[in-house]
């Protein structure tokens, strides 16, 4: 059997090993793939019975042209680059890799908060050129600092992800609201539930974590960031599609919005005209929540175990029943 990654090195830059994978079958891996060339995805599978992709789409036109594929995996949870309505027509499933980020997706969104509230980067930067050696006062600093102590968080999508969030947020002395589709028990047991026009209101924190869907698709906007407090701080490390970009640059630039800490961004790699990139305060990390090394051996176990499923013929993780 012939096994085929087709973007492997977001996930593997060289700190992991294939070899489990490789024990599968005839294993070719890809350190990236055009994402705009469907022929090139469709030379490198050839006759591959499994394929491997992270962000390479795979079409109806690749999937037709590759008649030999029978089992399509994502190297992440998001499948949106695979025709999986189309898979499911010939047969093929499509799995994915759930979970895997639980602990690195929250931590970073509560590190993205710290660096507004402390600007540790830049006060180090500070000191290594030498602002510290030469200051007449034995400490400075050049941001207003903010204790999270007493204040409220909002997290919208208080699933897996939002619920951890939640938990270190309440160690950290902050209350904790919450908005999802589906309360549960769980999630009682960190926050309080309100609605989105009551968490816009009384968090003096809002973070992302729900999936994106139509509905949802720039829910950050500027109607809903007018019902929101003066100096409101925005944590985003679930989807850039959630927020309308130039209504978030106007509302920091207008001092409306204190600050944002942003992973992702609309479109991805940033592009240069993005307004985010010039507005006031605002933290952009280039998609890298997902990424420490422990999260990546999660991906890669999981993505060996859903090759293990298929071969026994009982598929797991499966998006397109």
């Amino acid at each position: 059997m012939k096994i085929v990654v087709l973007d492997g090195y977001t996930e593997n830059p060289g700190d992991l090993s294939w070899d489990e994978l490789g024990k599968l079958g005839e294993l070719t891996v890809y350190d990236r793939t055009s994402l705009t060339d469907e022929d090139e995805a469709i030379a490198r599978i050839g006759d591959a019975e499994v394929v491997f992709t992270n962000k390479t789409p795979i079409t109806k036109k690749v999937i037709d042209a590759c008649p030999n594929m029978k089992m399509i995996s994502m190297l992440a949870t998001g499948y949106n680059v695979v025709d999986y309505v189309y898979a499911k027509e010939k047969g093929i499933p499509v799995t994915n890799v759930p979970t895997y980020g639980t602990a690195s997706v929250s931590q970073f969104s509560i590190a993205l908060l710290l660096e507004i509230c402390h600007h540790i980067g830049h006060h180090d930067a500070s000191v290594h050129a030498g602002n510290w050696a030469n200051c007449v006062d034995w400490c400075y600093w050049d941001y207003p600092l903010i204790e999270l102590e007493g204040k409220t968080i909002g997290i919208i999508g208080f699933g897996r992800i939002g619920q951890a969030e939640g938990r270190i947020a309440k160690a950290l002395g902050m209350n904790v609201v919450a908005y999802d589709l589906y309360p549960n028990d769980s999630g009682r047991a960190i926050a309080e539930y309100v609605d989105l026009d009551t968490l816009y209101a009384r968090a003096d924190v809002i973070s992302l974590h729900c999936n994106l869907t139509p509905e949802n698709t720039g829910m950050i906007n500027k109607d809903s960031i007018a019902k929101m407090k003066d100096g409101v701080i925005l944590i985003n490390n679930a989807r850039g599609q959630l927020i309308h970009e130039q209504d978030v640059a106007d509302a920091l630039n207008s001092g409306k919005m204190g600050a944002a800490g942003l992973d992702v961004v609309y479109t991805e790699p940033i592009r240069a005209d993005n307004p985010l990139l010039k507005a006031k305060n605002c933290i952009i990390t280039p998609h890298i929540s997902w990424a420490p090394k422990e999260s990546r051996q999660r991906i890669m176990d999981t993505a060996v175990e859903n090759v293990k499923a298929y071969l026994a013929g009982a598929p797991i993780n499966v998006v397109n029943r």
